[in-house]
């Protein structure tokens, strides 16, 4: 076995690992940057099948910040479009603008009664105490209606596990909380605010995997198909088949549990704190179909159990060029987490779909692929913040960067994943001293 070695090591070359190899590479620091798969990207890929191309379901790009735009769109070039979003939800037979909580125009009467009464109720309600989980926070800010209709029903779909099982605290960036002229004016169809943190994104013209590509060009060093064996925390080692590998610092966008399982000297405080880390994982469909989608808008989100998915989204409105001339491509977030049987579940999801007017027969559907995403949503339960705290210690105490949205265990945007590599090379560097 041979041995080398490394000022800043990397693990994973998806959007936080490329980016904060990038930021070495542009400070002249020593480092290497491991990839596990076959190729670089982890979600953030497009995958061309028979003229039409997919990406990991939606990933789209809101930049907020300035310097991080101005690199992203020096990585994708002109060819890239700015949509501004059009999204929707589905529910009692009709649609309404997003968010559920400031558009209840066009909802039957008795729901938006309902929405608007727990609403107000919520607001003159006096002395709460401080919600303990999502649940709690749901009925506090927007009462029982609003809670009962949509934001209970459709997190339980989303996250796979009901709201009393999440804590409070994740969702203040990404759960719009409306004010009340907000709610009145959706009541009566006047509310033309959009509201939420992504209103407005960033797309490649062939897909978000052009992103990606950019990057690893720019990166020639990445190893592929290099997947650690174990890690010597105490030492400062990786083992890899047929080479040892130490480094002054480590940066990880592996997921956290995925990590905590490679060190062999972790102690047993350590493993158990890995070990309740929860995430669930994601069945999806990749459908093309023979004509362009019946509906206009990017996404839809579904909070009714009697539909098998929570959300569609039709990428060939994200950019025509996805799919052949006349087609369009769609994909579908699925509620139950166990591995779906295709031709069982798709005349199913077919018959929701022509309900939804995304097409008008189940023969539009040219062909469905199912996929997986192992690691899609960190489950914020009321374990969570005790044990990555408990894992985070124990690695930067070791010289070990874990970061990124699973190697850091959050809920983050893909701008932030560009952001944690960045700010990952700075912190590595000075670790490595």
């Amino acid at each position: 076995m041979s041995s080398s070695s490394t000022r800043v090591a990397i693990l994973g070359a998806g959007l936080t690992g490329m980016s904060a190899a990038w930021h070495l590479r542009q400070s002249g620091a020593d480092h290497r940057i491991f990839e596990r798969a076959a190729h670089a990207g982890g979600h953030v890929i497009t995958i061309e099948d028979q003229g039409f191309r997919f990406d990991r379901t939606g990933h789209l790009m809101h930049l907020r910040d300035e310097s991080m735009r101005k690199l992203v769109l020096r990585w994708i070039g002109d060819d890239h479009q700015i949509v501004q979003r059009r999204s929707m939800i589905w529910s009692n037979g009709v649609y309404t603008r997003y968010p559920f909580q400031a558009n209840t125009a066009g909802l039957p009467p008795q729901v938006a009664y309902e929405c608007l009464l727990g609403f107000f109720q919520a607001r003159l309600a006096t002395g709460s105490p401080e919600p303990t989980n999502f649940e709690e926070f749901c009925l506090q800010h927007f009462g029982e209606g609003f809670s009962r209709h949509f934001m209970i029903p459709y997190n339980a779909r989303l996250w796979g596990v009901h709201p009393r099982e999440i804590t409070a605290d994740w969702c203040s960036r990404f759960v719009p909380l409306p004010k009340l002229e907000d709610v009145i004016a959706g009541a009566v169809g006047l509310n033309d605010r959009e509201l939420g943190y992504n209103t407005q994104f960033y797309y490649p013209r062939l897909g978000i995997g052009v992103l990606t590509t950019a990057m690893a060009r720019d990166l020639p060093e990445i190893e592929l198909n290099r997947a650690p064996r174990s890690i010597d925390a105490s030492r400062k080692r990786i083992e890899f088949d047929g080479e040892s590998v130490s480094y002054g610092s480590l940066i990880s966008s592996a997921p956290l549990d995925q990590l905590c399982a490679l060190i062999s000297d972790a102690p047993d405080q350590v493993r158990e704190a890995s070990k309740r880390l929860r995430c669930n994982h994601l069945w999806y469909l990749d459908a093309a179909l023979d004509v362009p989608c019946g509906k206009p808008y990017h996404w839809v989100y579904v909070p009714e159990e009697r539909y098998p998915f929570y959300r569609v989204g039709c990428y060939s409105h994200f950019s025509s060029a996805l799919v052949p001339e006349g087609k369009a491509a769609l994909y579908i977030e699925l509620a139950d987490r166990t591995e779906p049987d295709l031709e069982a579940s798709l005349p199913g999801i077919a018959e929701g779909l022509v309900e939804m007017g995304f097409i008008s027969h189940p023969g539009q559907i040219l062909f469905a692929r199912k996929r997986k995403i192992d690691y899609a949503y960190v489950v914020f339960d009321h374990n969570y913040f005790e044990s990555v705290a408990t894992v985070q210690r124990f690695l930067l105490d070791h010289g070990i960067i874990s970061t990124g949205r699973y190697g850091g265990w959050n809920y983050s945007s893909m701008e932030d994943g560009l952001i944690f590599g960045r700010d990952a090379a700075t912190q590595a560097l000075e670790l490595a001293r």
